[in-house]
This record gives structure tokens, sequence and C-alpha cells, in this order.
């Protein structure tokens, strides 16, 4: 693409840099990144700095945007702030980039390019985090959030814990978020994928220097805090986004591709459906998924079959699977059925129909298996060539 055409300007957007008590870097990330960007189009939120960042920042307030918050409220509540400033100001999209100098300004260009490319998605710097010097909580905690976004969204990133990103704002303003600390980074490129908005991971430039980088990342509270946000996502993903996505047209278009992929074997293919549903009843509820994914792939099933048929547990049928699982746990303890039992609400009905209900759903998740397995290979084997 032409260089003169690789302007924020060119995709109608401003670069956002929040900062807290980065003084050895934060000139020289500013003055590098306006090197790139026109000054006008600089939003740096000072987020109740102590140290000499305020003297620093006076140095450029005539050229750029500097909101204040008076004390110190967080990442995320400085994103939130800067992204409202942006809207309103009628800016399409906005860059972040971290002000501690793991960035590398010179590759603004690069996902601005990839923006114009590609307008309305996500672009996401992607940083090597296998490269010599990038510290070992850093990589690791970079896989486990990745893990936990492919688990949430369906969608597989290299690094979603980068701060060098571009953000389209327009589908910001359907989105509610509550997060004031680092965890905001995820739950926004969570709350965006729930809405299909596309993602773009673009190879970028890291530098980790000790003696100069100053990372306000606390392991103990911050991962405390990721995790609290990840277990909401991934019921809310369970309850609402993977029912809306299993029946929305994409998706079924998906699940037609998959299905007749030539290169899969119908076993193979029957094998993930009938998995699919003995993890969807099987009484692990919330960690279906979580559980049957890993497994999934383990074995090299068909994860979108898998997915789909996992299913079978949203809402509308969970009284169905419930109802059935009773039955067959009363069928294998005593030979007989009694439907009033679920309506006895005593503590000790209660604690016999949990393991009746316990017992009978591994066995209806085995019925079903078998079932659902053999329907599906039956099918495949008359309406679909096994590949060569």
């Amino acid at each position: 693409m032409d260089s003169s055409l690789v302007s924020i300007t060119s995709i109608n957007g401003c670069v956002i840099i929040p900062t807290y008590n980065n003084e050895r870097t934060l000139e020289r990330v500013i003055r590098e990144v306006l090197e790139h960007v026109p000054a006008e189009c600089v939003i740096i939120v000072n987020d109740g700095a102590t140290d000499s960042t305020p003297e620093i920042l006076k140095a450029f307030e005539n050229e750029v945007t500097i909101l204040m918050n008076e004390v110190n409220k967080g990442k995320g509540y400085s994103l939130r702030k800067a992204f409202k400033f942006a809207k309103e100001k009628g800016y399409e999209n906005a860059l972040t980039i971290d002000s501690d100098g793991q960035h590398y300004p010179s590759d603004i260009p690069v996902l601005i390019e990839q923006a114009i490319l590609c307008p309305g998605a996500v672009i996401m710097g992607s940083r090597n985090m296998e490269q010599e010097g990038v510290p070992q909580k850093s990589s690791f905690g970079n896989k486990f959030s990745n893990f936990w976004f492919k688990v949430e969204t369906w969608i597989t990133l290299p690094d979603t814990q980068t701060g060098f990103r571009i953000y389209p704002l327009k589908p910001l303003k359907k989105i509610w978020l509550f997060t004031n600390k680092f965890e905001l980074e995820i739950e926004v490129i969570v709350k965006l994928a729930w809405r299909f908005v596309p993602f773009v991971a673009v190879p970028i430039q890291v530098k980790y220097d000790p003696s100069e980088r100053v990372s306000h990342f606390r392991p103990a509270r911050d991962f405390t805090r990721i995790s609290i946000l990840n277990t909401f996502l991934v019921l809310t993903a369970l309850i609402w986004y993977y029912p809306r996505k299993l029946f929305s047209v994409r998706t079924w278009n998906v699940i037609k591709h998959e299905a007749i992929k030539p290169e899969e074997s119908n076993f193979r293919k029957a094998l993930s459906i009938g998995f699919g549903f003995f993890m969807g009843i099987v009484p692990l509820w919330g960690f279906q998924l979580l559980i049957g994914i890993p497994l999934a792939i383990l074995f090299r099933m068909n994860k979108v079959l898998f997915i789909a048929a996992a299913n079978i547990s949203i809402p509308p049928m969970i009284p169905f699977i419930i109802y059935g699982s009773f039955i067959c746990g009363q069928l294998f303890l005593t030979g007989t059925t009694n439907t009033t039992q679920l309506t006895d609400l005593s503590l000790e009905a209660i604690r016999k129909n949990v393991y009746q209900y316990a017992i009978g759903a591994c066995i209806f998740a085995t019925i079903a298996f078998i079932a659902s397995f053999l329907v599906s290979f039956i099918l495949l084997k008359i309406f679909r060539k096994e590949p060569r």
C-alpha cells in the first residue's frame, strides 16, 4: 500500500496513551508517536501519576489532548474515559499504545494499514512472546489469556494481552464495560467478539528493558480479578453467546462446511457429534465445554461439530435433560419410575434425587452418545462419500 495513504486520519482515528508512573519512558513514547501521528489526534490519560509525569506532560499540553484522573483509577478506567472522549469528538477508530516503552511507535503504520484493509475489525498487535528477554510470567499469562479467550469466543488469537491495538469505536457504543483495571482489555475484546466484530492479528516488535520499564501489574491481585472476570464471561458465553451463535445463519454455514469437509472420515465426524451430546448432558454444568474442548483437541475430533452438539444443554433443553436424567436414575436404582418425587422438596428427598440425577445423567449421556453417534454415522454413510 502507498505509504502516503497510511495515516491515522485515513481511518478517522486517534491514538490513546494511558499512563501511570512511567516517567522513564513516557516522553520518548510520546515523541516517537508524534513522528507518525498528528498531535491533534493524540489523547493522553494521566491516571493520577505521582512521579514526574505531570511535568513531562506539561511540555506537550499545547499540542496533544491530556485527560486527567485526580487519583489512580486503573488502566481500564482510563481507557473507558478516553473511548468516551474519542466517540464524543467523532473519531471512528482508536489506536491504543502503552507508555512503558515495550511497543515501538514505528509499528503504528503497520496497524493502520491493516485497519484500512479490514475496516471495522479490531487490529491486534501480536508480540513474539517466545523471543529472548520476555519475562516468563508474561509469556505464561498471555497463553492463559489466549486459552480463555478461545473458550469464550471460539476465536484463536496469538496475543490477547497486547496493549497495542486499534478499536473500531462504533460497536463500543453498544457495549457496556464495567471493569477498571488491566482486565478491561480482556473484557472489551470478548464483548466485541460476541458482537461478531472481526479480529486481525499483526506481528509487531516488542522490547522488555528492565532498566527502564515499570510494570504496574500485580500478579496476585490482578490475576484474581482476571480469573473472576473469566468466570463471568464463560458463564455468560454458555448461557447467552453460544446459543445465540449456534442459531445464527453464519454458524449453520460453518457447521455445514465442517460436515462436508472432504479430508475427515465419517467415523470421526460422527464421533465428534456423539461426544458433543455426551458432554452436553453429563452432569458437569458450567464445565462441559471447558473440559470437552481440550479433550476434543487431544483426540483430534471435529471441534465445530462437537461444540454444536454440546449445545444440547442450552436453557430451553435443560428441563428435558434433567427429567430424562432423573428417570434414567430411577430405573437404574429402583427399576421403577415415580415422577412425584420431583416435587418433594424435603432435604432427604433432595439428597436422594440429586444422587439419582447424577447417576441417571451419566446413563442418559451415554445413551445419547451411542444414539447420536449411530444416527449421524448412518446418515453420513448414506449421504457422504468417505475420503480417499
